[in-house]
């Protein structure tokens, strides 16, 4: 049995998709940032304001590449919880639905019973008939 639809298994993949070309797109934001960073380096004279400012502008980037995969993370987080708890909801439900089943089951079974031993006391003609009247 397939716990996951067919339509959920693609919106899965197009996240997976999704998070692959972002981290893809980062990774080639952050090659741009660091080869304007030096190569600006390399034509100006090193002094110490311009490596603090070089290395908050990568702070920068990097915060702002990171916190749309956190919350992308979060968000996927939150999405599997819920269907987590749809899917043990369900379950419960299973569960009470076969135990419901069970016991109607059963109770039909008993009725059965009944009616077959009441007909067979009125058929003198069944086996059960007759062991009860004392003829055998």
């Amino acid at each position: 049995m397939s716990v996951i639809r067919p339509e959920r298994l693609s919106e899965i993949d197009q996240a997976a998709a999704a998070a692959t070309a972002a981290a893809a797109e980062v990774e080639g934001e952050i090659r741009e940032f660091v080869r304007r960073d030096v190569s600006v380096f390399r034509r100006t004279p090193a002094d110490g304001a311009n490596d603090i400012a070089a290395s908050d502008n990568i702070n920068s980037l990097i915060q702002r590449v990171s916190g749309a995969s956190i919350m992308e993370i979060e968000r996927v987080i939150t999405e599997l919880t819920s269907v987590r708890d749809m899917l043990r909801s369900e379950g419960e439900r299973v569960q009470r639905e076969i135990a419901g089943y069970a016991s109607l089951s059963q109770a039909a079974m008993t009725s059965m019973k009944i009616i077959a031993d009441s007909l067979a006391q009125w058929n003198p003609q069944t086996p059960h008939a007759r062991r009860g009247n004392g003829r055998q």
